[in-house]
Formats: structure tokens, sequence, C-alpha cells
């Protein structure tokens, strides 16, 4: 077995087919983005205020994933911070992700969070989320000057904690005399503004900035650009470029998912011993993406969203049952709330959720007619079988079953 180990680590310490595999990574910022010219010059002009020390308006930012908001944000924000520094003016610009676990999960989390990144500190938990409010307030206030802070993914926080924290932070300048806040969010659901409270939907979306999707043109511009860094010469067979883009172009114009394949195609050419990176490569990628992409929406789902998809799973592996409707899963999602003592939702309140697993491609809904009973879904589960334990596994774990 050593020696085994010993050739991988050999063959992989070759390193034959990357130049610079963090070109191809998230959180790489490129010194040029391609296609989101229009999007940064707006955000820049929404934002150019605070460079003449005025608070600037809030900015609502939303797209589809991987269509460049937090890139384009981020690229706004470091050349800011360079002209503020230039011309020595007090500028904050802080940026929270609200999917990460244990930071956006409660309004005391998110405030201690931001307190941290301003320079002070309150315990992870056991104080009352007031005092950590006036803590909050406290720091802001000890010396003249503007902040802007970017909520990354704004949508998670408020399904975990309501909008409740969004709105003690759009009336947070009444209570400030030597400081000004302004707010950036930024979400993947075009129909977050609407389910918000009023007063917050107006304070926050004061700007708005739209992001379109990527065609696959444009997907391969940008794989192209990165491709050359990123890969030694003579690497990428013909047409893995474009198989990338036009799988992402697919999924809603996703230069992330585009990049990912890519990068994946690479690390699998690698680990297979391949001297070049061939289209094969890029069809593999794609199927293990998908297999990782279920375990992320499951991890980060709300609880019923995770009732709802274990009732499913739990009918599908039931072989006494030919087909499952809708209201099969309303009956057996009814049973588990029961036996874990979880608000039940009403049954088209879960008719929804089905209908967003469908889109998610967790499942496949089709709706047929039952004459004068009306229509309803018939639900076939599409999580591949080789997920499926994994995915069950972390229902149990999440729910407590």
């Amino acid at each position: 077995m050593p020696v085994q180990i010993d050739k991988i680590f050999d063959s992989f310490s070759k390193n034959v087919l990357f130049e610079n595999k963090f070109v191809l990574q998230t959180s790489y910022t490129p010194e040029n983005i391609p296609h989101r010219d229009k999007q940064i010059e707006q955000v820049a002009s929404i934002l150019a205020p605070a460079l003449r020390g005025e608070r600037s308006s809030n900015l609502f930012i939303y797209g589809q994933t991987g269509t460049g908001k937090t890139l384009s944000c981020q690229y706004v924000r470091n050349e800011m911070l360079k002209r503020a520094k230039k011309n020595s003016l007090p500028l904050r610009i802080e940026y929270l992700n609200c999917k990460l676990k244990k930071v956006a999960d409660t309004e005391y989390r998110i405030l201690a969070e931001l307190i941290k990144k301003l320079g002070g500190n309150v315990p992870a938990t056991g104080l009352p989320t007031d005092q950590v409010y006036n803590k909050f307030v406290d720091i802001v206030e000890e010396e003249k000057k503007l902040i802007i802070l970017v909520l990354d993914e704004i949508d998670q926080a408020v399904k975990k904690i309501s909008d409740g924290f969004l709105y003690n932070l759009t009336r947070l300048n009444s209570e400030l005399s030597q400081t000004q806040i302004s707010l950036i969010g930024i979400s993947n659901d075009l129909k977050f503004l609407d389910n918000l409270d009023p007063r917050v939907k107006s304070s926050l979306s004061e700007e708005e900035v739209v992001f379109p999707p990527y065609n696959a043109i444009q997907l391969q511009e940008i794989l192209k650009e990165r491709a050359e860094k990123a890969f030694r010469k003579g690497i990428l067979e013909e047409g893995v470029i474009a198989k990338c883009a036009a799988f992402a172009a697919r999924e809603h114009g996703d230069a992330r998912r585009a990049l990912d394949l890519l990068r994946i195609s690479g690390e699998l050419a690698e680990r297979l011993g391949n001297k070049k990176v061939k289209i094969e490569h890029v069809d593999l990628a794609n199927n293990k993406i998908d297999n990782d992409k279920v375990i992320e929406v499951v991890e980060n789902a709300p609880k019923q969203f995770q009732l709802t998809l274990l009732a499913i799973i739990n009918l599908t592996e039931n072989k006494k049952v030919e087909k499952i409707y809708t209201g099969d899963v309303y009956n057996i999602y009814h049973d588990l709330c029961l036996r874990y003592k979880t608000e039940t939702l009403t049954q088209r309140r879960i008719s929804d959720i089905i209908a967003e697993m469908d889109m998610l491609g967790l499942i496949n809904a089709r709706v047929i007619s039952k004459g004068r009973h009306g229509r309803t879904r018939e639900i076939k589960l599409s999580i591949p079988q080789k997920t499926l334990g994994k995915t069950k596994k972390i229902l149990h774990e999440y729910l407590g079953v």
C-alpha cells in the first residue's frame, strides 16, 4: 500500500496539466471581468458618493448563481478602498457571506461577526441580543467614518432568522451621529424582495442592479481567458471549453459552474494519468458536480424542505407504492412532523416546496389531470442512486431522526 501511495504522490508532484489552478477557483479575482462593464459601472456610480464623504444609497444586487454579482462587487470594493486610502478617507467596506454556517444563522451571530470585522470582540453566545446590538453601535461610533456593509446571499439569512435584523440595520443611521452606514444586499433569489416587510423592502432597495445570465459565447470567452493562465500549453483538446460553456449555459448561464467544470475536468484527467484534458473528462466532471450539488442543496435547505424530501424518499423506497402523488407526499410529511414535533405546513405550501424541488432537479414532478377530482403532480425522485445514501444520512442528521 505505501508503494502505491508513493506512486500517486510522485505522479501528482510532476503537475503536468496545470500551470496555475487557482485561476479557476471562485475565490480568484481577475483583473478583467468580461461582459460585466455595464453592471460594474452601475454599482460604482451608486457607491461613488462615499468617496467624497457622503452616505451612498442602499443597494440591492440580484441575478442567478454564477452571473458575476459577488465578483463585480468585490472588484468595485477593492478599487474604492484603493482610492480611499490614497485620499486618506475614513471608509470601511466589510463583506459578510450570510450562507456561512455559524455566522449568519441568528441576528446575534451576524452582529458578532460584524463587530469582529470592525476590530471589536464579543463572545460567540451568552449575551442578550440587544446588548450585542449596543456593542455594535458603540464600535461603529468610535470615530467618524463611512461604512458600507456587503451582505452576500442575504436571502439565506432572512430564511433562517426573518427580516427583522435587516429592518434594524436599515434604520440604524437615525441612531448614529459620527458614522453613516450603507447596505449592499446580494441575492440569487429573484423574488426575494417580494417577501420582505414593505418597510425593509423600500429601505434596502433604494437602488437595484440586475445581473443577467451569461450566454454560451460569453462563457467560452471567460473560460478561454482563464484557461490560458490555468493550464500548460496544448493541454486542452479541441471542444473542451465549448462543452463546458454549453453545460453551464444550460444551467442559467452560470460562470461558476463553467469554471468548476473546467477545473474538475483537469483534475480528473490528472487522476487518470492522461496527458490531455478531453471531452469525456468534461462529461465525468458534469456528473460529479451534479452529485455534489444535491448534497449542497440538502444541507442548506430549510427544515420543512428537508422533511418533504425525506417523505418523498420514504415513499420511493416503499415497494408497495407504484406511483407517488402530491397527496401521498403530504400524508407522509404530516406523519413526520407529528413524530418529530414540528409545525405542519398546509398542503398548498408543500405543493410549492415540491415545485421548488422540481426546479432544482431533485425530483421530476409531472402535472396530471384527475378529471373532476382536479389536478395533481406525479413525482419521481431524480437523486442519483449513488448519492441517495449520503442524502438520507444528511437528512437524518439534520432532522435528528
